[in-house]
């Protein structure tokens, strides 16, 4: 029999009452009125890192995840069109079906050696690979303990698995061991998930006592390497370099090439047996096409230039080092944290001033994207800065003191616009 949808019961096929899409429109409304437009998908030509160029005009650029500055190294750009003329663009279809090349078990290889493990996979998507492993590692009988800043991908993976789901305070151990006196024995299998490096606030967790934890309780632990890979560390190892710890004492290393390694993709360095299953049974893997040979072949490139100069990381601290120095000369609000590293926030509060700030400074040469709420909590949105060892001092200087010019001339600016409470 035909079902009949009629009056409140009737579903909407509109795509405009999906959730959140509503606020999302009156946000943007809010914004034409104010004549402030949004300040994301800009069109960027050329190569992006240090510098970019926006409407045919070149800025100085902290909004590229290209730490090192590989992504405008000619040699890698060299190997990338070689690997295009040996094997083609694409994979043309998974590692089961299509099969693999060499260029993906070399990478794989190269990146298990870096963290000590017994093997390492690679997969087409970062934000994939913590969905789909996290989503298959833990079930509906298991728990899954995050930091409460966690990347999306790692949240939304413990929803996909089904397992039972708790977040502790942001990088508070003592708060993640009362989770876990009170909930492990409640459950089979423990995941504890951290960064090893925070996106938003660029501060790192205590991996020694993580590790001392996760033994304590018998959990796994999982360390998102994506923004710490080349970033912290003498030499740019990560987190287990910069805390001083065995990697092999960290159960599952995962990490994006999308960062330091000028590629796009994800990985999981761990146990041979792991890797085994996620191969084999992993639906993430299993089911989608393979990493493109020729992002393979750039991406171990990268790896590799990593460890051979050293000093690539050496003026990324550096630069670290005198971004924090020079934003807290001028007064500006940074995060409290451990170390300077080269995802430098400055905070400005409210939303629509970091979005008019943002505006403000690519009009005089330089782009920096604001984060604004529910991506961090309300009354913390901020310009976000990702250095890159290519930055000059001088850069930096510049862009500190219009960040701080231009900070000074918000109260009026948002006054004239109308913004309620200006």
């Amino acid at each position: 029999m035909e079902q009949q949808f009629e009056g409140a019961h009737a579903p909407s096929l509109n795509y405009g009452t999906l959730p959140g899409f509503a606020e999302l429109k009156y946000e943007r409304l809010i914004g034409d009125r104010i004549g402030l437009s949004s300040p994301y998908f800009r069109a960027h030509d050329g190569r992006p890192g240090s510098r970019t160029v926006i409407d045919g005009q070149e800025v100085i650029n902290f909004s590229s995840y290209d730490y090192l500055g590989l992504n405008a190294d000619d040699r890698l750009a060299d190997v990338a069109k070689a690997a295009i003329d040996r094997y083609g663009v694409s994979a043309t279809g998974s590692r089961h079906v299509a099969g693999e090349r060499e260029i993906h078990r070399e990478l794989e290889r190269n990146l298990a050696a870096h963290y000590a493990s017994e093997d390492c996979v690679v997969l087409v998507s970062g934000y994939a690979t913590n969905l789909g492993v996290i989503g298959q590692l833990v079930g509906p009988k298991d728990i899954l303990i995050c930091d409460q800043v966690i990347h999306n991908s790692a949240t939304m993976g413990g929803v996909l698995s089904g397992a039972a789901r708790r977040s502790f305070a942001h990088n508070d151990l003592d708060d993640l061991e009362r989770l876990l006196k009170a909930n492990r024995g409640k459950f089979g299998r423990a995941l504890i998930v951290v960064e090893g490096l925070y996106g938003m606030d660029g501060d790192v967790p205590d991996l020694k006592r993580l590790i001392e934890l996760k033994k304590r309780y018998s959990a796994w632990l999982m360390v998102d390497e994506a923004h710490a890979l080349g970033v912290i560390g003498a030499t740019g190892a990560g987190s287990f370099e910069h805390c001083g710890v065995d990697p092999r004492d960290v159960d599952i290393w995962m990490g994006t090439l999308s960062k330091t390694l000028a590629g796009c993709g994800g990985y999981i360095a761990t146990s041979a047996e792991l890797v085994d299953y996620i191969k084999s049974l992993v639906s993430v893997f299993v089911y989608s096409v393979a990493m493109p040979p020729v992002i393979a072949a750039a991406a171990n490139f990268a790896l590799q230039t990593m460890h051979k100069e050293p000093e690539r990381v050496t003026r990324l601290h550096s630069r670290a080092r005198f971004f924090d120095e020079r934003a807290r000369a001028k007064r500006l609000l940074t995060v409290a944290r451990e170390i300077p590293t080269a995802v430098s926030p400055i905070i400005i509060g409210d939303s629509i001033p970091a979005v008019a700030l943002s505006h403000a400074l690519l009009r005089r040469g330089v782009n920096v994207m604001p984060v604004l709420y529910p991506a961090v909590p309300a009354k913390a949105a901020r310009l976000r800065f990702f250095l890159n060892a290519t930055h000059g001092e001088d850069d930096i200087e510049k862009a500190l003191d219009v960040t701080a010019e231009e900070l000074t001339k918000m109260p009026e600016l948002l006054k004239s616009l109308g913004v309620p409470g200006y």
